[in-house]
């Protein structure tokens, strides 16, 4: 901070963040320290280059008042970052009640005995601050995923994850349980059909019980017929 008897001046140096082609602006606050009215003037070296806004006014005793600086979109950038621009900031007694239009460049004019002050300040370029990364909190490495728990009691977690994670073992659950119920459809079929094979079996065995049963009943028979006709041809 320039500390003068009239104003004190924050910053001393004019930091522009430079960017190519964009119009690039910072600020500066002056403060009066006194019980006068201060009125002041902004001038630079390259009027073409910045805007100040405002470059006259008038800073009531005790208060402060902000000017901001703005430099115009530039082609391209100096050699080595290094500007040699300059603002020169005038300051004076000023009568009470004074306004912006009532300023004079005779205001500033120390041969006329006014108490005048002047400070110059530099013009530096620094790089502009890079955006933060996107990466989220809890995404990396080694580190566990961050949850908050909301007012109805449900958890929330922020890492993408975890869902993932969720939807993948529930899908796995669902091929697991599908293959169990093929497995078993296909066992209570395999029982089904060993069932059909040995009722099939049962029926044939005493099918073939019958029939080995029925051969010499049917011989006695013929026998008999036969045993009766021959006694009948001997009579």
């Amino acid at each position: 901070m320039s500390t003068g008897e009239l104003l004190s001046i924050e910053p001393q140096e004019l930091e522009f963040a430079f960017e190519l082609k964009k119009q690039i602006s910072c600020s500066m606050q002056l403060k009066n320290n006194t019980n006068n009215h201060v009125a002041f003037k902004v001038k630079t070296t390259n009027p073409k280059k910045y805007c100040v806004r405002p470059n006259t006014g008038v800073v009531l005793p005790h208060s402060i008042c902000d000017v901001t600086v703005t430099m115009q979109a530039q082609k391209e950038a100096p050699p080595d970052m290094q500007c040699k621009d300059k603002f020169l900031l005038q300051s004076a007694v000023a009568s009470p009640g004074i306004t912006s239009k009532d300023i004079t460049p005779e205001l500033f004019n120390k041969e006329s005995g006014n108490q005048v002050e002047e400070c110059k300040l530099k013009v530096n370029y620094v790089a502009p601050r890079q955006p933060p990364s996107p990466v989220r909190e809890g995404s990396e490495e080694g580190s566990s995923p961050r949850a908050s728990i909301s007012d109805n009691g449900t958890i929330n977690t922020t890492d993408s994850a975890v869902p993932r994670a969720y939807a993948e073992s529930h899908e796995r659950s669902s091929e697991t349980r599908a293959l169990v119920s093929k497995l078993t459809d296909e066992k209570n079929s395999a029982i089904q059909q060993s069932n059909t094979l040995h009722q099939e079996l049962e029926l044939l065995r005493r099918q073939g019980n019958k029939s080995h049963g029925g051969i010499p009943f049917l011989y006695v028979v013929i026998i008999g017929l036969l045993g009766f006709l021959l006694g009948y041809l001997v009579k």
